[in-house]
């Protein structure tokens, strides 16, 4: 029974911060490497940042470079998004997501196997 909980969202105002944790548990965290995704309303859910299991390797949503930045914490099974200068686009539901098999980057939805439950990011004008 893999389990991800979320955590951080909330309002801000726009060009504020914000930072989103993931706490894994159920299996070895250290074995999957792990994205976010967000989905707004009427759209489908996209990508947004993935990082591999050492936390040595990036990738990011042209959207949100220089902006966001995905790291993570294997001592404490946690990933976390930091999320700087926002944008009333980046408005979402936040998730995070866990890809065990074939543990390496990665950006389309299809290939994460666990989920979280999402958390409410809202940016305003």
């Amino acid at each position: 029974q893999v389990q991800l909980i979320e955590s951080g969202g909330g309002l801000v105002q726009a060009g504020g911060s914000l930072r989103l944790s993931c706490v894994v548990s159920g299996r070895t965290f250290s074995d999957a490497s792990m994205g976010w995704f967000r989905q707004a309303p009427g759209k489908q859910r996209e990508f947004v940042a993935t990082i591999n299991r050492s936390g040595g390797s990036t990738s990011y949503a042209d959207s949100v470079k220089g902006r966001f930045a995905i790291s993570r914490d294997n001592a404490q099974n946690t990933v976390y998004l930091q999320m700087n200068s926002l944008k009333p686009e980046d408005t979402a539901v936040y998730y995070c997501a866990a890809k065990f098999r074939f543990p390496v980057l990665a950006v389309v939805v299809n290939q994460y196997d666990y989920w979280g439950q999402g958390t409410q990011v809202t940016v305003s004008s």
